[in-house]
């Protein structure tokens, strides 16, 4: 593919929203991989590292978590608004954090894409990749999103993946799809 053609193509946020070992990373990983094979620029907005680089020093309260959110959503729409599928596998666990991201997206002109990785927490604590959910049962750590500290699932996400009921290239799949329907892969 030409260096023209994929300049041309049209960038976006692509919010992958979940409780801790959902699925968010992997499915964004797995997609991410399809998303470049087929020519687009693609980002990977991790929570996780973005915290280290990008949030180091914000705790996990409320305001804290929203001040989190609203970084990545600023970065994501900078990528977006450049020509790059932005994919933000974050918890982002307040609804109206989620929606300040979106209205800024509306408000400059780019695309945003909210998908909810509905993995239940029970599944999730069987998961549990980063071992949060086992130190949260041993009293090692408070606050846990969706276990002793709320998780607002999104009231009409674009998409609703049932990560916990297909595989990860299923749930890929989805969420390309999505995104072709949506003129946006």
């Amino acid at each position: 593919m030409s260096e023209s053609s994929t300049q041309n193509k049209p960038g976006a946020t692509v919010w992958l929203t979940g409780l801790p070992s959902a699925g968010k990373t992997t499915i964004a990983r797995a997609a991410a991989a399809e998303l470049r094979a087929a020519g687009h620029r693609v980002e990977l907005l991790d929570g996780d590292e973005i915290r280290e680089f990008l949030s180091a020093g914000l705790g996990f309260s409320r305001e804290d978590r929203h001040i989190n959110v609203q970084r990545i959503g600023y970065v994501a729409e900078l990528l977006a608004s450049n020509g790059v599928l932005a994919l933000a596998p974050v918890i982002a666990p307040y609804a109206d954090s989620r929606e300040a991201v979106r209205k800024r997206h509306a408000a400059q002109g780019t695309p945003y894409v909210e998908v909810h990785v509905a993995t239940p927490v029970e599944v999730c604590s069987v998961r549990d990749v980063k071992g949060l959910y086992a130190k949260q049962a041993a009293g090692e750590i408070a606050g846990l999103t969706g276990v002793d500290d709320p998780y607002e699932p999104p009231a009409a996400p674009d998409l609703r993946i049932a990560a916990h009921e297909q595989s990860v290239t299923e749930s890929a799949a989805a969420l390309i799809a999505l995104l072709n329907e949506k003129g946006l892969a």
